[in-house]
Order: structure tokens, then sequence, then C-alpha cells
């Protein structure tokens, strides 16, 4: 079963037999025998990959409750002689990994050999979606986000103000503080509908009577820098997105006021599972950076 899992997580075979530490003929003979013994197709196959089946879909949601429930098992009996070990599996919003992950990650690695670290890159409602289907050890989202049932537990990371950014040689004459709703009249670079943080802009905009237009929108943050940095379009991000281009002097950023634009970070587990020392010790290290690195962000932004 972790050798289907596994598959159905990675979505391919090279990559699943590669994380399985096996070869991919011994993989696929597996999954055969599995499909066989159940009488159903568990994967479509195809050139760029496999998918579920809606069998395999099935037996996803209802064995992975039961392997990340055996695994926590093992790894705490494996803590008794008071080593932090075990598999930690970690969704993360992309101003999450995008920002502090790497640092984060490397400070895991360092403190705590033993815990085996997984982390994904997605939307909040999805990862909320895995967690619940235990897919997920823990989700760092967005927050207040679509939460499906059972709701999963939350524990508050940061608040972080979200703010107007653009190239250090734009001349458009701005404040040190801007109305939010001066926003209406700009030319801005923001993420699409589908993702969290245009969903708290679209809201405060709602709010304030009008809609947001913005000129482009796209969905990896690191590239709506690097467009503000080098044209004269804006863009409204969190301080832990901006911080690195700040500091490097390539944009400059301005607070919103009427309304301020705050958003809030928490990291949630599925409620019916506890939370190991792993998951703890690693979240411990991630709510730092991430505190750390909102407080950087603040401190390099004018007004």
């Amino acid at each position: 079963m972790q050798y289907f899992l596994c598959l159905a997580q990675e979505g391919n075979v090279t990559r699943a037999a590669r994380q399985l530490n096996i070869v991919q003929p011994a993989l696929s003979m597996q999954i055969a025998k599995l499909e066989k013994s159940l009488g159903k197709q568990l994967f479509y196959r195809a050139s760029r990959g496999m998918s579920l089946t809606s069998a395999g879909e099935a037996l996803m949601q209802r064995i992975a409750p039961i392997i990340s429930d055996i695994d926590r098992v093992r790894d705490e009996i494996g803590q008794l002689d008071g080593k932090i070990s075990g598999r930690v599996s970690i969704g993360m919003i992309a101003s999450v990994a995008q920002s502090t992950l790497p640092t984060s990650s490397a400070t895991i690695a360092a403190k705590y050999p033993e815990i085996h670290l997984l982390v994904c890159e997605g939307y909040s409602e999805t990862m909320l979606e895995w967690v619940t289907a235990g897919q997920l050890d823990i989700a760092i989202v967005n927050t207040p986000a679509p939460r499906p049932r059972p709701m999963p537990t939350a524990r508050h990371i940061l608040d972080e103000e979200m703010m107007l950014a653009h190239g250090a040689g734009n001349r458009l004459p701005l404040p040190k503080v801007v109305s939010f709703d001066r926003l209406e009249g700009l030319d801005i670079v923001i993420p699409s509908r589908r993702h969290g943080l245009r969903r708290i802009l679209d809201d405060a905009a709602a709010e304030a009577g009008f809609s947001l237009k913005p000129r482009l929108e796209i969905d990896t943050l690191s590239a709506i820098c690097e467009v503000v940095a080098t044209t004269d379009l804006l863009t409204v991000l969190p301080g832990i997105v901006l911080q690195s281009t700040l500091a490097a002097g390539r944009i400059k950023a301005r607070r919103l006021r009427n309304p301020s634009i705050v958003r809030s970070v928490a990291w949630v587990t599925n409620p019916r599972r506890g939370v190991s020392a792993a998951m703890a010790a690693v979240m411990d290290i991630i709510a730092e950076d991430l505190t750390k690195a909102a407080t950087s962000a603040s401190r390099l932004v004018k007004g």
C-alpha cells in the first residue's frame, strides 16, 4: 500500500521509484499485483505520467489516513530514546514556499537529521482537502480559507500587512502611505482569482466599492516581483514575498491604509490526529523564520 500511496502522490513511476529506493519494474509489478487482487484499475497510464481512476481515488481516501497513523505510531515509538525523528509532509502556500522555505529547510536538516521532510506548494483550498484526507500532515495556509469537513485544527503563525510595491526606477508620485482606493486607477500585476492573496484583495476592493482590473495576473510570486522591478507596473503582496527584492533595492514599497490589508497565516492539521514531536519541531522553525522575515520586510518599507 505504501507503493500505491507514493505513486499516487508523485504521479510518475520514475519519481516514485526513486522516492521508495526501488527499481521501476519492481514498483510497476507491485502496482499490477495490487490492481489484480482488487479487480480494479487504479491508475490511468499516459506518456506524461499516471493519475488515479475513481477506484484509485477511493482507495487513496481510505488508506492515506491509515498509513499516516502507522507512520506516526512508528515515530512515537522511535522517540522513546529522546530523539526527534520521523516523516513530516507539509503543504505550503506560495508566499511561504517561495520566501523562507530554503532557510527553514536547511535549519531543519541540520538540527534534526532524523526528520524526513516532504514539502509541496499549492493553493490553500487544495491543501486543506489533502490534510483532511490524510495526504498531508500539515498545511500552511492563508486564513480564513474555505474549509472542508471535518475542519482542520488551525494554529496562528502571524498577521502580516500587504504592501503596494513598485520598481525602484518608477517615477509615479506616491505618498508614503497610500489609500487603498488609489489602486483603482493604477496599472497592477497580481495573482489570479484562484490564489488566496487575490481573494483577500478582491474582498477588500468590493468593500471599498470598486473591482480590481489588473494588467497582468501571475500566480508565481517571484515572477511578479521581477515584473515590478523591471517595468512600471505595481503590485500588492505580503512583506515576506517582497523582502529579498526590497533588500536588494530593486523595488520600493508603500503601506496601504483606509483600509490596511492584512493577511493571516496559520498551520493546520487534521483534528483526528495528534501533532507529533517531529511536526511540532518543524513548525517551530518555520514559524520563527516567517516571523523574522515579516519583521525584516516591514523595516524596509517607508511610512
